[in-house]
């Protein structure tokens, strides 16, 4: 085996975290080595090309790596522009992949990842030993190859939360798998259109994804070709001031129209939220429409689809023989954890992080981008390369470049941690909550969770401006 210094460093995932990890650490003369399950770059972006960021081009651009595009001729888009995910993938993602060249192998899985000779157990001689990488390539190879260091930027795309409100799949989830997506449906696509227009649907989440979903749905139920299309939006917690978002106290104000939008579809009726309920099992009727059965026994009337956007999970099984320090509820870094908490965080203050949040037990081993972030939501593209910035410092050996914060990350405007809304005694927080009058909003607003109703939020009051807002989130859920 080679002198480790001599290794590249092996980044899993040409997404954007991965590719941006790529462009620093080439700027700082070390070697990456990308590796992509799929067959271009950012192909879980591709999933959802449909979808338009909340965040603009400004902000998803990466600064090593527009300049490494800029060595190419690369033409920035406009910087005030908002791309969708096809925009992302086509007119960044792409070009920067190739302009790294053959230091971007695609259909390359990664299955397993350890110290060369050295599984979990084993202590001695562990902190010299290179890492190795097992892949298997979609014509059928397997390959091990060796690296200095590893950064894990696979993303959660792959690992949709389920239904059920006890984290497993609800009963009869699966088998209504024909009803079921986890996906934001792309409404522009006539085949996918033709399944929702004119239906029953429900939204299960209370997040970015929803938000799109239930502003997408009231878009095409305002349609000729889509009257009678309704939404049923399933909330875990109840109604509060900070369930549609920050609205126009959110920094990303793109961001805060989206949650503006999908208030506007319950105000305006097009879709009816149910809140403080559970799934606890999903039943076919006779004409095979989909009950939703909550944990306290509630049947809610019948839908032709069901929507679920409950989040992601990280896929931590290839990488079973490292030695990580993962938070015990979020699955992320325990150094990241407290930052980004939903049960304790509030009013979207995450400060930027790097290295020495990121790092674990196995030394040279670092989770990025959404995947650091485990089960919690809201992450921004900013996050992902301000974290790359620094670990790619750090594995260069520059410590004091790698612990300077070189970002100020925009505020949600929403207070308050969204786990703590599902308990009643949880209505005052001690970090300025959502009911702490400290944080500008009285005791008695009703920011936690209500008992279990099917509401219609006040008159028609979206503006349209609120509506025809860049419809996406730029990696929340």
């Amino acid at each position: 085996m080679e002198p480790t210094a001599s290794l590249p460093v092996v980044v899993i995932g040409a997404g954007p975290t991965g590719l941006a990890a790529a462009a620093h650490l080439a700027g700082r003369g070390l070697e990456p080595l990308v590796l992509e399950a799929g067959p271009a770059a950012g192909a879980a972006v591709r999933e959802w090309s449909h979808v338009r960021l909340f965040s603009t081009w400004a902000e998803v651009v990466d600064p090593a790596a527009e300049k490494l595009l800029a060595a190419t001729g690369w033409t920035a888009p406009d910087s005030a522009g908002y791309p969708s995910g096809g925009d992302w993938a086509g007119r960044y993602l792409q070009p920067l992949a190739d302009a790294l060249g053959d230091r971007v192998r695609y259909g390359a899985r990664v299955t397993g990842v350890s110290r060369a000779g050295r599984d979990r157990i084993v202590d001695a001689g562990r902190g010299t030993q290179p890492f190795v990488v097992h892949v298997a390539h979609t014509d059928g190879r397997e390959e091990r190859l060796f690296a200095r260091a590893v950064i894990d930027a696979s993303g959660t795309w792959t690992r949709p939360g389920p239904a059920g409100g006890s984290g497993l799949p609800a009963l009869g989830e699966q088998a209504a798998a024909d009803r079921v997506s986890y996906r934001v449906p792309d409404l522009t696509d006539p085949e996918v259109r033709l399944r929702y227009a004119g239906r029953r649907t429900a939204v299960i989440g209370s997040g970015a994804s929803a938000f799109t979903a239930l502003a997408q749905l009231a878009d095409l139920a305002r349609r000729e070709d889509g009257e009678g299309t309704h939404a049923v939006w399933i909330l875990r917690r109840g109604i509060s001031g900070s369930t549609f978002g920050g609205g126009t106290a959110d920094q990303l104000p793109a961001r805060g129209a989206l949650g503006l939008a999908a208030k506007a579809a319950v105000d305006q009726g097009f879709a009816d939220a149910v809140t403080g309920f559970r799934t606890d099992a999903m039943e076919r009727d006779a004409d095979g429409r989909v009950v939703l059965v909550g944990e306290d026994g509630r049947r809610l009337d019948a839908v032709d689809e069901v929507i679920v956007l409950t989040g992601f999970r990280p896929d931590l099984s290839f990488l079973g023989e490292l030695r990580l320090g993962l938070d015990e509820r979020l699955q992320a870094p325990v150094g990241l954890a407290p930052l980004i908490d939903p049960n304790q965080h509030s009013c979207g203050t995450v400060y930027p992080h790097g290295h020495r949040e990121l790092s674990h037990p196995e030394q040279g081993v670092y989770l990025v981008g959404m995947k650091s972030y485990g089960r919690a939501p809201t992450f921004l593209a900013m996050t992902g390369y301000e974290q790359v910035r620094s670990v790619a410092a750090a594995v260069a050996g520059d410590l004091r470049a790698a612990d300077r914060v070189e970002l100020t990350l925009p505020e949600t405007g929403v207070c308050g941690g969204a786990g703590l809304f599902d308990a009643p005694e949880a209505g005052r927080v001690a970090d300025g909550g959502c009911c702490a009058p400290e944080a500008g909003r009285a005791a008695d607003e009703g920011c936690c969770a209500p008992e279990p109703q099917v509401v219609r939020i006040g008159a028609p009051a979206g503006s349209a401006a609120a509506g025809e807002a860049p419809e996406g989130g730029c990696c929340g859920s």
